[in-house]
C-alpha cells in the first residue's frame, strides 16, 4: 500500500471541495483533492444549474473566468410559476438578475482553480475508509486497483449527500450531527434538451408543482438549451422520475422532436444544515452537511462559502497544532450565523407542506403575492412586505382561499416561527460547551412547529 502524509485530504470534486481545496493551497497548506471520477468525467453533476451570480463567492478563483467560461445565460429577469389549476403568474426579480450555467464545464474550472492554486488533484480515486486514532488521521482508497493510504492533519468531507465517511467515522464522544436519514432528502433527476426552436422563456426559470411536495423546472441555459429535471422528497411515495418528466416533456409544445443531450439523477439534502459538522480532525461541507436551500435545492453558493470556511479553520487549527473539535468549531459558528439560519427557516416550510395535500397547497400558493413567494422560496426565509401591502394583499388572499383559511392561518404562524427560529440561530455558540443548552432551545421551538402543523417529526 503506498502512503502519502499531507496537510489536508479533500475528499470530493464538488463546488465544496474545489473552494476547499483552492483556499487551503492558496495558504499554502499541503493539500490533495479525492476525486472518483476520471478526469474526462469531473464536473459532471447533476444540477439545476440556475445560480444568482458569482458576488458571494470567495475569492480564491478567477472568478471572471469562471463566469466566461461556464454562464451560458446571464439575463434570468423573472420566476414563471405554472399554475395547474389557474392563470399562470411571473415574479421579476428586482435589482438582481440570475444566471443559468453549464455545469460541467463550470465543474472543469472550479477543479483548473483548484490545481491552479497549488492543490493535487487525483482523479479516478475512490474513498474507501477513513483510518482514526483518537481522531481522524487519513483515508483509504483505491485507484485503478492499487490500495493507497493517505494521512492527514484534517480530512474535508466534500463526499456529496449521504457520505460514505461519515459511516465510517466513529463520531462517539463527539457533538457531530448524526441525526441523519434518508427521509430527510430528495430524489432529482434532469435532463439537458435541444429544442428545435427558441423557447420563449429564455429570461425566466420555469416552476411547475408535482405530486407528493416535489416541482419541476425548466432552466434555459440558451434559447434552445433547456435544463429540464424534477425531484421530489424522499420521505413521500416515490415518484418515477424519468415518466413523470416525460409526461410532461410530451405536453410541451417547445420539446416536440427535441433532442436530449445530456441525463443524469442525484440525490441532495432538503433539511436543515448539520447541528454541528466538526470532530476532530474532520469536517463536512455542502451537500454533505446539508449546505442547501431545503426548499429549492440550491447549494452552490453556500457550499462555496462552506469549503472555504473549512480550509481557513483548518489551517489554523494545524498551525496551532490543536485538531481537536473545539479547534475547528469555529467553521459551525460562521456557516449557522450566516446562510445557515437562513436554510433551517427554509426547513420549516417543508415540514408544513408534509402536512398538507399538495392541491390544498398549490391553492394557497395560488394566492399568494408574488413577492412573498420569491422571498419565501430563496432570500430570508420570511416575507418583507410592508405593512400597507400586507394589508392590500392579506385582504386579496383572504378572498382567493376561502375553504383554506386555516392552511393559511397556520402558514402564517409557521412564517412567524421561522423568524424566532433565525433569532436562534444567531446565537450559536462560539465553544461546544454552549452547545446542548442551544439544541434545547431549537429543539422547544421545533416542537411547536411539529404541534401547530401535526407533521411528523423530522428530527
Amino acid at each position: 500500500m503506498t502512503t502519502e502524509t499531507r496537510d489536508i485530504v479533500v475528499v470530493g470534486g464538488g463546488t465544496a471541495g474545489c473552494f476547499a481545496a483552492a483556499s487551503a493551497a492558496q495558504d499554502g497548506l499541503d493539500v490533495v483533492l479525492l476525486e472518483r471520477k476520471t478526469e474526462k468525467e469531473a464536473g459532471h453533476i447533476a444540477c439545476g444549474d440556475a445560480i444568482k451570480g458569482t458576488s458571494t463567492f470567495p475569492d480564491v478563483i478567477d472568478r471572471q473566468y469562471l463566469r466566461d467560461e461556464s454562464f451560458t445565460n446571464q439575463n434570468i429577469q423573472r420566476a414563471h410559476f405554472i399554475n395547474p389549476k389557474g392563470a399562470n403568474y411571473d415574479i421579476p426579480f428586482e435589482g438582481e438578475s440570475g444566471s443559468v450555467i453549464d455545469r460541467k464545464r463550470y465543474g472543469e474550472v472550479l477543479l483548473e482553480e483548484a490545481d491552479r492554486a497549488g492543490a493535487d488533484l487525483q482523479y479516478n480515486t475512490v474513498v474507501q475508509d477513513v483510518t482514526q486514532n483518537g481522531r481522524v488521521t487519513g483515508v483509504t482508497a483505491t485507484r485503478k486497483g492499487n490500495h493507497l493510504e493517505y494521512e492527514a492533519d484534517v480530512v474535508i468531507d466534500a463526499a456529496g449527500a449521504l457520505s460514505l465517511l461519515q459511516d465510517k467515522v466513529d463520531f462517539n464522544g463527539t457533538l457531530y450531527d448524526t441525526n441523519v436519514d434518508y427521509s430527510q432528502f430528495c430524489s432529482a433527476y434532469r435532463e439537458v434538451i435541444e429544442t428545435e426552436q427558441p423557447v420563449d422563456y429564455d429570461d425566466a426559470i420555469v416552476f411547475k408543482p408535482t405530486e407528493e411536495l416535489g416541482y419541476l423546472w425548466y432552466f434555459p441555459r440558451t434559447d434552445r438549451e433547456i435544463n429540464a429535471g424534477l425531484g421530489f422528497q424522499m420521505d413521500q411515495p416515490p415518484l418515477p422520475l424519468v415518466d413523470v418528466l416525460k409526461n410532461d416533456l410530451e405536453n410541451q409544445p417547445e420539446f416536440r422532436n427535441a433532442e436530449v443531450k445530456d441525463k443524469l439523477g442525484a440525490a441532495l439534502p432538503t433539511r436543515r444544515p448539520y447541528d454541528s459538522a466538526v470532530a476532530p480532525g474532520f469536517m463536512s461541507v455542502g451537500d454533505a452537511a446539508a449546505h442547501v436551500n431545503p426548499t429549492t435545492g440550491g447549494g452552490i453558493p453556500g457550499a462555496a462559502k462552506a469549503g472555504h470556511w473549512a480550509a481557513e479553520i483548518a489551517g489554523e487549527a494545524i498551525a496551532d497544532g490543536d485538531l481537536s473539535e473545539s479547534a475547528l468549531w469555529e467553521y459551525n459558528q460562521r456557516i449557522q450565523t450566516d446562510f445557515g439560519k437562513r436554510f433551517a427557516a427554509m426547513d420549516l416550510y417543508n415540514i408544513f407542506g408534509t402536512a398538507h395535500e399538495v392541491d390544498e397547497l398549490t391553492d394557497v400558493v395560488t394566492a399568494l403575492p408574488g413577492e412573498m413567494l420569491i422571498d419565501l422560496m430563496g432570500k430570508e426565509g420570511e416575507t418583507t412586505l410592508g405593512a400597507v401591502d400586507k394589508l392590500k394583499t392579506g385582504l386579496r388572499t383572504a378572498i382567493e382561499t376561502r375553504g383554506h383559511w386555516k392552511t393559511l392561518y397556520e402558514g402564517y404562524q409557521v412564517s412567524n416561527l421561522a423568524s424566532e427560529l433565525k433569532s436562534i440561530y444567531d446565537e450559536y455558540p462560539s465553544t461546544p460547551s454552549g452547545f446542548e443548552a442551544w439544541q434545547a432551545k431549537r429543539d422547544e421551538l421545533m416542537d411547536e412547529v411539529y404541534e401547530l402543523t401535526g407533521a411528523e417529526p423530522k428530527y
